[in-house]
């Protein structure tokens, strides 16, 4: 099978032709080249066609463009190669023979076209930079070289001196821009990088406003789902406060029929039997007294009267009243947050911050009582067990406080 390309030995990279394969060993000084049955890679951009030999081309060109998408064409270009040389001049010839024959050829800046070294330049571009884009566009014009700059200003050797044979020549004087044209030229490439520069500034102000409003969005479904979760809490403590009443109310029927029982035995009387007709009914209104239970306050009311009495022994200082509610929000929150951190439920009674903002205001230290602290022996720390924390309790402690904080009417009445 007739070969597809030439492959160089030294640094296996593949050539189309005979001509390639000349222009990379005089670049190179490579001379090691064989026939490949491995067509060149031809992979052309779909946006603006731009023909790319290898995957580092094409992150080249996708880094610089933001083009993507890119069509392999391979097969279509691929095509025997003619091993035939064309013919070439004597000092061509002999240049070849030299490289050939291993000798170490003397590399130099390239010439260039000085009036455009200059204009660049003047433009403020580095002389290596200048240097090389005249030299890659051929020194063909002014707008040519700054065209290749704008192409090539991420590559990594962008800054150092272009370098090529010695006995290399190039077109150093093809005739530059009059200084009127130069002038008229500059800022035609000034007004253009200013449009390009806008426009880009509109792109990314776009992405922007895009990006705002997405996270707007993220934003309020995160607080309408804790607002749902929020109104699920409540609903549980309403819960919550009618079964521990229910219960109540259960111990002290059973209570006063224990205590009915006994009393009965005392004075020597048979056990009531619940099938025994009742006696006559009494007054409407006397039973109807007789018959109300005594509700016992639930454990939220206690600690919303804990929170009403330290308001109205302090009700000339409302900052101080604030801040005391704002410290026992903030401990009740943090054992709730942490019920494992024993250093969340263990407060020092003698500490002085205590003492400023909660300790030495009436009915602050009940409340923290009634979410579940203990006074040690020696009454030097309050102090919450880690079996003994009850979310539930902690969950009502945290809405009477939020109440008291927010309700401007709290304790006044």
């Amino acid at each position: 099978m007739a070969g597809l390309s030439l492959q160089c030995g030294d640094c296996g990279v593949l050539l189309r032709s005979v001509e390639e394969a000349q222009a990379h060993a005089e670049a190179t000084s490579h001379a090691n080249f064989s026939e490949s049955t491995d067509a060149v890679l031809n992979l052309v951009c779909s946006a603006c066609g731009k023909p790319c030999r290898s995957q580092t081309e094409v992150d080249l060109h996708t880094k610089r463009t933001g083009h993507t998408e890119f069509a392999d064409k391979t097969a279509e270009a691929a095509k025997p190669i003619d091993l035939e040389a064309p013919q070439k001049p004597a000092a061509d010839a002999m240049d070849v023979d030299a490289s050939a024959s291993g000798e170490q050829q003397e590399m130099v800046v390239p010439e260039v076209n000085k009036e455009m070294l200059t204009d660049l330049e003047g433009m403020g571009f580095s002389t290596a930079r200048a240097t090389r884009a005249l030299h890659f566009s051929s020194n063909s014009t002014i707008e040519g070289a700054i065209n290749w700059l704008s192409e090539h200003q991420e590559d990594p050797d962008i800054d150092e001196m272009p370098l090529v044979p010695a006995n290399t020549k190039t077109e150093a004087d093809k005739p530059s821009l009059t200084p009127e044209e130069m002038k008229l030229k500059a800022q035609e490439l000034r007004e253009r990088a200013r449009k390009k520069k806008e426009e880009e500034e509109r792109r990314m102000e776009r992405e922007r406003e895009k990006e705002r409003i997405r996270i707007g969005k993220e934003l309020l479904e995160a607080k309408r789902i804790e607002e749902a979760n929020e109104r699920k809490r409540m609903i549980e403590l309403r819960r919550l406060e009618k079964e521990e009443e229910k219960r109540a109310r259960e111990k002290i029927r059973q209570k006063l029929e224990e205590d009915k029982a006994e009393r009965r035995r005392k004075l020597g009387l048979p056990p009531e039997d619940p099938a025994a007709a009742k006696p006559s009914a009494p007054p409407p209104v006397e039973e109807k007294k007789s018959a109300l239970p005594v509700r016992p306050a639930t454990k939220a009311e206690r600690m919303r009267d804990c929170l009403r009495n330290l308001k109205q022994q302090n009700k000339d200082d409302d900052a101080k009243v604030k801040r005391a509610f704002q410290t026992l929000l903030t401990y009740i929150g943090n054992v709730a947050k942490n019920p494992d951190e024993e250093k969340f439920r263990k407060i020092r009674l003698s500490n002085a911050t205590f003492q400023e903002r909660v300790g030495n205001l009436h009915g602050a230290i009940e409340f923290l009582q009634l979410c579940g602290f203990e006074k040690l022996e020696d009454n030097e720390f309050l102090f919450l067990a880690r079996d003994k924390v009850d979310k539930a309790v902690l969950n009502t402690a945290g809405a009477e406080l939020n109440s008291a904080i927010t309700n401007p009417f709290f304790g006044v009445l």
